[in-house]
């Protein structure tokens, strides 16, 4: 993850032997591949715009990471890797469902519009079209970390359910795919410019829905009556 959209000067650290390529710090290279995966999309991202910002010739991108698409699936783990505490950390740690999911989204409010760390703006996977592009295994991994996302919420209903906090007849994959939907409507509007304060509106509102269908009439009537 960078701090800046700058890209500094390439290595100049000679080689050791005659012959042998420039060496390059690999995770250095990967964050910045990821980085520009994040913003541009894969098919609008170029090998020239790759090498640029990576700081390496061609030849030494594939010796590397063995070619486009490749890279790409390296940059969808860095982005797993470095990002997720961010939006899953306060969730993970929550004394319950509804704590959890308020954090779930308080903090990507904040994350998405990189206000947290210096971080393009919307998440990557929400945002990847790379599966509708062509490149079905890059697609699939896509679709794979977004179930992700919907997985852990459900696990953290049922869980919710089990300890009485939610009635057993809540319906955890329509509320869960309900808070997944709110987050990634949010990505999209933090890539076009909403405000932390505006998705934190969102985020607010969103869990009047969660109180509605877990029956927890007494939040929804204090906030009316602070509305």
């Amino acid at each position: 993850m960078q701090k800046s959209d700058e890209i500094s000067e390439v290595d100049k650290t000679p080689a050791r032997s005659r012959g042998r390529p420039r060496a390059f710090d690999r995770e250095t290279a990967l964050a910045r591949a990821t980085r520009l995966f994040w913003i541009k999309g894969f098919e609008a991202t170029s090998i020239a715009d790759l090498t640029e910002a990576m700081g390496i010739g061609s030849p030494s991108l594939y010796a590397a990471f063995g070619s486009k698409e490749a890279l790409y699936a390296e940059a969808l783990r860095h982005y797993r890797d470095n990002n997720e505490a961010l939006v899953w950390a306060g969730f993970l740690s929550a004394g319950t469902a509804r704590e959890a999911v308020m954090s779930f989204l308080m903090d990507s409010a904040a994350a998405l519009t990189g206000c947290v760390v210096d971080i393009p703006r919307g998440c990557m996977v929400a945002l990847s079209s790379v599966g509708s592009e062509g490149h079905v295994e890059l697609g699939e991994l896509v679709r794979a970390a977004r179930a992700v996302t919907l997985d852990r919420l459900k696990l953290r209903l049922n869980q919710a359910i089990s300890a009485g906090e939610i009635p057993v007849s809540t319906d955890v994959h329509a509320l869960a795919r309900f808070v997944q939907t709110v987050q990634n409507g949010m990505s999209i509007l933090a890539r076009d410019g909403a405000t932390r304060g505006e998705l934190e509106a969102v985020a607010e509102l969103a869990m009047l829905g969660w109180d509605t269908r877990t029956g927890d009439a007494e939040r929804r009537q204090t906030y009316a009556d602070h509305a």
